[in-house]
């Protein structure tokens, strides 16, 4: 089997709830994301997604996205798309980086393959832990009344883990975070994730006044090393995200004992691929593990559910149903979440098909 031709496809993802604001006043009301489709000689097509934050959170951006696939696309055709290590060593070797590029083409890759074997990517990736797995729900930066409303209304959906968007004023920060655990249950569990927008002072302050409240600590500030200096500053369970982005940086956090938690965004480790080593050397390393990625619609939430539900439960700290966030669907029968959980697609590969016409003409084409 060989890949034939490489489409990409714009789509836009309007949010249903308004604008999602989180640190240093970054906010997007429509997310731009690039779905990609390889083609093959065997008639068999896969598809995979890619969706930064906008242009300001990580390095990476849509039209950076598609510009590298440009690039990248035409050095591939011929390759064998089930042969994933040949592939991703291809892909790094003709584009130094960018791993957000290669991620919708790896993803693509492992969909065709799950596809050629019968298989869901799910068992291709491990296999499947139970019926179904929890997820998260990121609250958008507000006043902390209207956080504490917005915790409120996605409990009644069934919701107990909640990303509470802080990192900005303290004082703020530190009244969002007490109004919003005293909605929660003790069950519940609760992340102040600050994006990197803290200053270290700031998040000494915010960290030793809600000492008293059950709350994990994300993300605090934005290099690793002052992460760190906070970490070995507080009681409370410590997430890292933005900092992890390579295996040598969770190799590195692992032994400094920099968190107690870390989270996988699968375009920011460039793919299943790698992020499926991350996710093992993690159980090894005995870590718990947020799965998700930086945004996206059906086609993202497919590959997150597959790398989820193939996670031993103990070490799937949460993850995400970013379909649900947004107003527009690109794929027939797509995960969808059940009272706060969610199940990755039993079908081979993903298992989802594009809505006709969902997707448009593509804005580039490679073969």
């Amino acid at each position: 089997m060989k890949i034939s031709r490489i489409s990409a496809y714009r789509v836009d993802l309007p949010l249903k709830e308004g604008p999602y604001n989180w640190s240093g006043g970054n906010t997007v009301s429509v997310f731009d994301s690039t779905i990609v489709r390889i083609d093959t000689d065997s008639g068999l097509s896969g598809y995979g997604e890619v969706c930064p934050l906008g242009p300001a959170y990580l390095p990476a951006y849509a039209e950076g996205a598609r510009a590298g696939i440009a690039e990248l696309g035409p050095q591939l055709l011929g390759l064998d798309p089930t042969c994933l290590g040949v592939l991703n060593r291809v892909m790094d070797a003709h584009l130094k980086g960018h791993p957000y590029v290669k991620a919708p083409i790896d993803i693509a890759c492992w969909d065709i393959l799950g596809q050629a074997a019968g298989l869901s990517v799910c068992e291709l990736l491990g296999g499947r832990w139970g019926p179904d797995f929890v997820l998260y729900r990121a609250i958008s930066q507000q006043s902390p009344h209207a956080m504490a409303e917005s915790v409120a209304k996605h409990m009644d959906s069934g919701y107990t883990r909640f990303q509470l968007k802080v990192g900005g004023d303290p004082a703020e920060d530190i009244e969002r975070i007490r109004l919003v655990a005293d909605v929660l249950a003790p069950e519940h569990r609760l992340v102040a994730d600050a994006n990197t927008g803290w200053l270290m002072h700031d998040a000494m302050r915010v960290v030793n006044s809600v000492g008293d409240v059950d709350v994990y600590i994300e993300q605090p500030c934005l290099s690793y090393g002052e992460c760190l200096s906070v970490r070995r500053h507080t009681r409370h369970p410590f997430v890292l995200d933005e900092s992890i982005d390579s295996i040598d940086a969770l190799l590195r956090a692992s032994a400094d004992r920099a968190m107690d938690v870390v989270n996988l965004k699968i375009s920011k480790l460039g793919g299943l691929t790698k992020a499926r080593q991350a996710r093992d050397l993690c159980v090894e390393l005995g870590i718990a593990m947020t799965i998700e990625d930086t945004w996206g619609g059906d086609h993202a939430t497919a590959a997150i559910a597959h790398l989820a539900h193939s996670t031993p439960p103990q070490f799937l700290f949460t993850s995400t149903d970013f379909n649900s966030y947004v107003t527009v669907s690109t794929a027939e029968d797509p995960p969808q979440r059940r009272g706060g959980r969610l199940s990755a697609p039993t079908s081979p590969g993903l298992g989802l098909r594009p809505l006709p016409g969902a997707l448009g003409d593509p804005v580039l084409v490679a073969g």
